[in-house]
């Protein structure tokens, strides 16, 4: 029996049961082939759908030109679309989902490098998501663009959804009319609540005038709570709730986080805190008669799903990134297997991280995201012959290698010479705020014992016992070590660095195995601009120390920015006092300080220092032959090139697959 009876109880939405209360919300997931949906959308969304997700909301398509913001949304004003949609809505249903499609118009925060059109909005202000400014809607214009999205509801009928999802969240176009900060309108369509709800009232009306009364309708909406004045007050929002649901034709009513004016709410990293909506669906539950509450922004787990729903907060919950991290989170929850579930880290690295960069999404601990017509998913055929396979190494790359061949039936070993898993994967989960990351590496210990995999601990093997092992096929995901030189990248033409014979110079991972001896004043060197030196920082501040971060970048987790978590990150290094040095770089080390050099002027600057933790980029472990005589040899991960954990785990999924 399940834990989680709310949960998984069903519920009626306009003629259908769904079969539990988990949603696959809508999010952009950057996935159609020049406009088209295909094998590669077909797969990610169908997965969910046999992962036991009770409604999937599918990608948003734009209602019209003049509101496309990326490169990978959905054919605007076509039919060609619904031959391709007809063959992945009727497999979603045949797996037992709910499907539905999303309708949006972005309004002012457009982009123009995608869209190449203007950007229509009630008043014509600038856009947040560009530094381009938009333009006010004529009246006949604004009933162009509620034609276009009826136009759009009854396409998406004929592509087979079961109903469709209006866009009002972020601030985007029908958020910006019932916004009195952007609706400065003094026609029909702006003044008072009844003219800045009419736009979303009548577009609704017609959804379901033309799409009849068995359609689903829901309603997007978010809750932003940092720009009081400007964003709508959960007052406000509330009244405009209450008078959609009055109409009897809102089905169930989403509720987000954040907007484009506070950007990093939108799809919160860990670096916020979790079940962000809940005191705004709770409120909304005491207002509503008709329509469903969903809360998300935030929702990581079972458990925290459970405990909105059994308190009354919510009716249903939307899980997006904990589905694209565990597509069968539902069933394994319907099957008391909760604890399988590999957890999602927050981490936004390659989701919202590729999303931002206008790639299609994927996922950091789940690899097969967005690869699931290529790779079968998260589900594993057995391999013909099974094999004996060792695997040297426990990090990222080597436990997921592990895990997946052993699921396809061969006998795996692991040996790792630390006394733990993870390698440097665990030194990143004891940074502030990212214990998920040693929650997946339980996960994956858990897994290991699930499979029957031998996992030993504090061995190391040389050359010779690994030849002897009478493994078949041998993965050597060995890592990687910091580069003891003092090289810096950005000053290629020194081989080292000047004063490093001195002491008192330390790679990251030594300061995060409190190895280093650093004293109170510290020197962070930071050229990757991630987390391996933003974390370390702030890791360090924690415990106290005086920190400077140095960095050649603008600006402090540049790379990182894509993530959306970088403003909070900055925000709590400067609450510890943190300095920030940028577009500088550590010219030379003097033992008691270092000289900081700017990359702009070239002037200097001593800043003292008892101790300079570099964050530059490690050098691959790999001190093996090419290969073993008679045994498949293989490398992935750090020991084939040093980069972030993503791109392990893919090569150790990947290889999983093939052996």
């Amino acid at each position: 029996m399940s834990q989680h009876p709310h949960l998984m109880s069903p519920l009626a939405l306009r003629g259908r049961t769904l079969r539990n209360r988990i949603v696959f919300g809508a999010h952009t997931n950057n996935m159609s082939d020049q406009g088209l949906p295909g094998p590669r959308m077909g797969g990610y969304l169908l997965e969910r759908a046999l992962g036991g997700a009770a409604m999937v909301v599918c990608e948003p398509v734009p209602a019209h030109r003049t509101g496309v913001l990326t490169r990978g949304n959905l054919l605007q004003g076509s039919d060609e679309i619904i031959p391709h949609f007809r063959r992945i809505t009727e497999a979603v249903q045949d797996a037992g989902a709910v499907i539905i499609q999303q309708i949006y118009h972005v309004g002012a925060h457009g982009d123009s490098d995608l869209s190449f059109q203007p950007h229509w909005s009630p008043s014509g202000l600038p856009s947040y998501h560009d530094s381009d400014g938009s333009h006010a809607m004529t009246g006949a214009e604004i009933e162009e663009l509620l034609d276009a999205h009826a136009a759009t509801a009854r396409r998406a009928k004929d592509c087979g959804f079961q109903g469709v999802e209006v866009w009002a969240a972020y601030h985007s176009l029908i958020d910006q009319f019932w916004t009195p900060w952007s609706n400065r309108r003094d026609d029909k369509w702006g003044g008072s609540l009844q003219n800045r709800t009419r736009f979303s009232r009548q577009l609704i009306d017609r959804i379901r005038r033309d799409c009849g009364e068995d359609f689903i309708v829901g309603l997007a909406t978010s809750y932003s709570p940092a720009y009081a004045g400007v964003t709508l007050t959960d007052e406000q929002l509330g009244e405009i709730v209450a008078l959609h649901d009055a109409t009897g034709h809102v089905d169930y009513v989403t509720v987000g986080f954040g907007s484009y004016l506070e950007f990093d709410g939108i799809i919160p990293a860990f670096t916020k805190a979790e079940k962000l909506t809940t005191p705004m669906t709770a409120q909304l539950k005491a207002l509503v008669r008709h329509a469903a509450i969903t809360s998300e922004a935030g929702i990581r787990t079972p458990e925290n799903a459970e405990t909105i729903l059994s308190s009354g907060e919510a009716d249903l919950v939307s899980i997006v990134r904990g589905q694209i991290a565990d597509p069968h989170l539902a069933r394994k929850v319907s099957e008391g297997r909760a604890a399988e579930i590999r957890p999602c880290l927050s981490c936004n690295q390659m989701c919202w991280g590729r999303r931002s960069r206008d790639y299609w999404i994927s996922c950091l601990v789940n690899p097969s995201a967005g690869r699931e017509f290529e790779w079968g998913g998260d589900r594993f055929e057995p391999a013909a012959m099974p094999r004996e396979v060792l695997v040297v190494g426990a990090g990222p790359a080597g436990l997921e290698a592990a895990r997946v061949a052993a699921e396809r039936g061969h006998r795996v070993e692991v040996v790792e010479a630390l006394p733990v898993t993870g390698g440097q994967f665990r030194l990143a989960g004891m940074q502030p705020r990212r214990g998920q990351i040693l929650d997946l590496l339980d996960w994956y210990e858990r897994e290991l014992d699930r499979l029957g995999v031998r996992l030993r601990l504090n061995s190391f093997l040389d050359e010779e016992e690994i030849a002897a092992h009478g493994a078949e096929v041998v993965v050597l995901a060995t890592g990687s070590l910091p580069d003891d030189t003092g090289f810096r990248r950005w000053m290629p033409q020194e081989a080292s660095l000047p004063g490093i014979e001195l002491g008192g110079v330390w790679p990251a991972e030594a300061a995060m195995r409190r190895e280093a001896r650093l004293g109170d004043g510290v020197i962070l060197y930071d050229e990757g601009s991630n987390w391996r030196g933003v974390g370390t920082a702030w890791a360090l501040a924690e415990r106290g120390h005086r920190v400077t971060i140095v960095t050649p970048e603008a600006h402090v987790g540049k790379e990182i920015a894509r993530t959306a978590a970088d403003g909070g990150a900055r925000a709590a290094l400067a609450k510890l006092g943190v300095r920030f040095v940028t577009e500088a770089v550590v010219a030379a080390w003097h033992g008691n300080g270092a000289t900081v050099r700017s990359l702009l002027t070239g002037e200097e600057e001593v800043i003292p220092a008892s101790g300079l933790v570099m964050a530059t980029t490690n050098r691959a472990f790999d001190p093996w032959p090419e290969s073993f005589a008679g045994k498949q040899t293989h490398r992935i991960g750090d020991c084939a090139a040093p980069r972030l954990a993503a791109y392990a785990i893919h090569e150790g999924r990947k290889l999983g697959l093939a052996i």
